[in-house]
């Protein structure tokens, strides 16, 4: 298990770049909470609550949900116990008044640590993306080329039904690479100037991009 990491971090990078895997991972091996606002997002949805039903509209269409709604999520987020010293921020932000808005949000021992930006070529990332499959019961991701189960369309870990997002389907996976160019990729600047930006090239196999990862976030 990897040495526990005092950082309060955020995980960037264009959409299928690996990122909740990643977060996913250091946060168990290290000892930080993982903050994804795609899954807190998804849960609500699932649960069919008025934030659910408000955001769905614009997830299934590929779309950003409204600032305020997810500012006012992550606030709260941080605020509980396990996330009061360490964290990784997984999908927030990804405009530029949501950072400021963050920025705003957290001074002092509060205060970002690091920015990871993960890069990968747009043409890897379209084919992780329509090859994604999650678990319905679960939430285990597999990929039906990288990262196959061993009966089509179940899930090896708890035996669900894998679906894909609908945010996946090719239709949406244009639309998203082409908001993450205009809306999130300006992000890279703004934490540059900040002198928090880290890039670790994310091409490569998981196993080696989460021990480069552990050394950034040192």
């Amino acid at each position: 298990m990897a040495t526990a990491l005092q950082a309060r971090c955020v995980f960037l990078g264009a959409p299928g770049a690996g990122k909740g895997t990643q977060a996913k991972k250091v946060a168990d091996g290290a000892a930080l909470a993982h903050i994804s606002t795609g899954d807190m997002l998804r849960q609500e949805v699932a649960a069919g609550t008025a934030l659910g039903r408000q955001a769905r509209t614009f997830m299934d269409a590929g779309k950003l949900v409204p600032d305020d709604v997810i500012i006012g999520m992550v606030r709260a987020r941080i605020q509980q116990p396990d996330a009061k010293t360490a964290w990784i921020l997984d999908g927030f932000p990804r405009t530029l008044p949501q950072a400021e808005a963050l920025d705003r949000s957290l001074t002092g021992a509060t205060a970002l640590t690091h920015v990871i930006y993960f890069a990968v070529p747009e043409a890897a990332l379209v084919g992780r993306l329509s090859g994604r499959r999650t678990c319905s019961k679960c939430g285990a991701i597999w990929h039906v080329e990288h990262k196959p189960t061993r009966r089509a369309g179940i899930c090896d870990a708890c035996g669900g039904e894998l679906a894909q997002r609908s945010d996946d389907r090719p239709e949406a996976i244009g639309k998203r690479l082409e908001v993450y160019r205009s809306q999130t990729a300006p992000l890279l600047a703004y934490y540059r100037d900040r002198r928090v930006l880290r890039e670790v090239d994310a091409d490569r196999s998981p196993e080696i991009v989460y021990q480069e990862l552990l050394k950034l976030m040192q």
